[in-house]
Formats: C-alpha cells, sequence, structure tokens
C-alpha cells in the first residue's frame, strides 16, 4: 500500500514538473516572440520614404520621375519580403515551441522511467507464482511462459529447490548437485556459466537479472517467496 502511495506522489510530482515546463516554455517562446516582431522594422517604412522624397522634391525630369517608380515598386518588393519574413518567423516559433514541449514530455518520462526501474531493481521482481514444467522444459513466472532448454531448466530447478530449503548455493554446488559430483571437484566458474546460460535463455535482462540474484560472495538464489515455488 505504501509503495502504491509513493507511486502515486511521484506520478503526481512528474505531471506537476510537465505542466509548469511547458507553461514556461510557452512563456518564454511567447516574449521572445512579441519581443521579436516588436523589433522588426515596419513594412511600409521604406514606400514611406520614398514618397516622402515625392513630397518634399520638385521632380520634373522622366528620369526622376522614373527613378521614384523604380523606388516605389523596391519598396513594395520589400514589403512583401518582409511579410513572408514575419510568416516564416511565426511558423519557426511554433515549430520550436512543439519541439521543446516534446523534448520536456520525452525527458520527463524518461526520469519517471528510471525512478520506476530504480524501485524495481530495489524490490526485486514481485513474483505470484512461479511453476517449473521439467517434461516441458518451460517455466511459468506470473503466468508468462519462458521455454527454456533442457540444462537451463536443471539449472532452475535446482535454485528452485534450494529456495525452498531457505539455501544460497555458489557455483561450484550447483555444479555439483546437477553432475552428480562432488563439490570439491568442481568449478566456481562452472556454476557461474550455467547462471549465465539461465539468463540468457530467460531473454528478459530485466527477468534474469532481477529473478536469480547474485548475492556476493555466497552465491545464487531465486528472489521470490518460497510458497509461489511449484515444480511439476
Amino acid at each position: 500500500m505504501l509503495a502504491t502511495i509513493s507511486s502515486d506522489t511521484d506520478s503526481r510530482k512528474v505531471s506537476r514538473v510537465a505542466i509548469y515546463g511547458i507553461v514556461a516554455i510557452v512563456a518564454i517562446l511567447l516574449v521572445a516572440a512579441v519581443l521579436l516582431f516588436l523589433n522588426l522594422p515596419d513594412a511600409n517604412a521604406f514606400n514611406a520614404r520614398v514618397e516622402r522624397i515625392f513630397v518634399e522634391n520638385d521632380l520634373r525630369t522622366r528620369a526622376e520621375i522614373k527613378l521614384l517608380e523604380i523606388l516605389a515598386q523596391s519598396g513594395t518588393s520589400f514589403s512583401d519580403v518582409l511579410t513572408s519574413y514575419r510568416m516564416v518567423i511565426f511558423v519557426l516559433l511554433i515549430f520550436s515551441t512543439a519541439l521543446l514541449i516534446a523534448a520536456l514530455v520525452f525527458l520527463v518520462m524518461i526520469v519517471a522511467l528510471s525512478r520506476r526501474m530504480s524501485e524495481i531493481e530495489k524490490r526485486g521482481i514481485e513474483v505470484s507464482s512461479l511453476l517449473i514444467s521439467r517434461a516441458e522444459n518451460t517455466v511459468y513466472l506470473n503466468n508468462m511462459e519462458f521455454k527454456l532448454t533442457p540444462a537451463a531448466i536443471e539449472t532452475l530447478s535446482v535454485l528452485a529447490e534450494a529456495r525452498l530449503d531457505d539455501d544460497v548455493l555458489s557455483g561450484a554446488e550447483i555444479e555439483a548437485v546437477i553432475s552428480g559430483r562432488k563439490e570439491s571437484d568442481c568449478d566456481e566458474a562452472a556454476g557461474a556459466t550455467r547462471i549465465k546460460r539461465l539468463r540468457d535463455t530467460l531473454g528478459n535482462q530485466m527477468v534474469s537479472e532481477l529473478l536469480v540474484k547474485n548475492i556476493a560472495r555466497k552465491g545464487y538464489m531465486l528472489s521470490c517467496p518460497r510458497d509461489v515455488i511449484k515444480m511439476v
């Protein structure tokens, strides 16, 4: 119950951070957009200057009038270009807002998943049922079916029997039980190799690493309650 409450609290904190971050991004980009558009030159500034030249000067010759017409056309082109620039800047600001929000959401999701994985690693897998079928070379873990090799099913069976007795087996002990030899004649590395092959056969790294625990300087054991283990 405490774990559920903690998870809900963390979810609310993550959601709150995401909302505040999105609001901050939108606010910053909105302020930047307002300042940018306010400092852009007026699109009709060039035309206003041309009109001022026409009013303040007495233009009579054909060449002067022609030059004024060219300036007026240039002013119109400048106005059109500046308008298009405004539209491009507006679109870029929208895209940058969307990208920043998406990056923030992904970052928050990664942090949340990282915290969840840390909790799982600390608590281990909550195993409600572990059924080992030697005849079918299959193990059912929380209703998830894993098809194993005969060697892997033997290793898992030995670990399960040891877990029923609350024993921790070293690599040499695992090799001795499976091979039928004396422990003194078995190598620690041989048992470690069997554990590695078992984990590789399970496939799912998180399941294999957390189900088969490696206790430093002691050996290996299954991290599940004894009463959920069944072997057929």
